[in-house]
């Protein structure tokens, strides 16, 4: 299946790994005012299509990861950020709001590779991901309210379900940016690595993914994110379908017969 045409982020695929990298590095990789948001739409439906690629790695280029909004064009009012409130309201849901809606539905494990800043909605699209890996580099901020405004694009929903309530609250509400470290201790990543090891380390785990067998691991991942949403009962006779499925998959049988072989 042929890459897809990005505009303003890059996409390589080695290994069943896929990597997407925001190459609007001029803007800090801003999430509006460029063509990021529909690169990243179009990539998620691409994976969900094409059986060649079990994980998703995003970065940045440049010394961000993403600064989110565009700050020029909301002291302008242009852009993603002008007309009354009907007007900006439709050009978020036909915008920004489509990145969560398409990263919840991608079926394969993704790994943010924090390489730098990661302001606003820039934050928010890396607490999209499975797993953070995260430069020493890297920040994060939930800074919307330092700018009058509210997380429009998900963030106060991906926030919360990853370090609680409390936590989430704090940060949103000071709008005050942390450094990695810190971020590692809240549980914002799963780790932090020197600058230059970290597209090293992000690709290593998810080449580890990778090597699992591909239909059962697409089908871990949307177990995993149904979970959160299930009852028990409903949960475990899903789980059943799924499971039946597996032990039907010539996957399977090939994965057993390897563990058998090693002893």
């Amino acid at each position: 299946m042929p890459l897809p045409q990005l505009n303003d982020a890059l996409l390589d695929v080695q290994d069943r790994v896929a990597t997407l990298t925001f190459n609007r590095h001029d803007v800090r990789n801003a999430l509006t005012g460029t063509g990021l948001i529909d690169d990243i739409v179009t990539v998620a439906d691409w994976i969900n299509r094409s059986d060649e690629v079990s994980v998703l790695v995003m970065t940045g280029a440049g010394s961000a990861f993403s600064s989110g909004g565009n700050v020029k064009d909301m002291a302008e009012r242009g852009g993603d950020f002008a007309g009354d409130a009907a007007e900006v309201a439709t050009r978020y849901r036909r915008g920004i709001q489509r990145i969560p809606l398409a990263l919840q539905q991608v079926e394969v494990p993704i790994i943010a590779a924090v390489n730098g800043p990661a302001i606003g909605a820039g934050f928010d699209l890396a607490n999209m991901a499975d797993i953070r890996i995260a430069s020493a580099k890297a920040k994060f901020g939930e800074t919307f309210l330092n700018l009058g405004i509210i997380p429009g694009d998900g963030g106060a929903w991906f926030m919360q379900r990853l370090i609680g309530y409390q936590r989430a609250f704090e940060l949103t509400l000071s709008g005050r940016v942390v450094d990695a470290a810190e971020a590692r201790d809240i549980g914002i990543v799963l780790e932090v690595v020197a600058p230059e090891q970290l597209m090293a380390r992000a690709t290593q785990l998810a080449r580890s993914f990778a090597a699992q067998p591909p239909k059962a691991l697409r089908l871990t991942k949307r177990l995993m994110k149904m979970a959160q949403r299930m009852e028990l009962k409903d949960f475990l006779d899903l789980s059943a379908a799924f499971q039946g499925m597996c032990h039907n998959e010539p996957e399977h049988l090939e994965a057993v017969k390897k563990m058998l072989e090693r002893g």
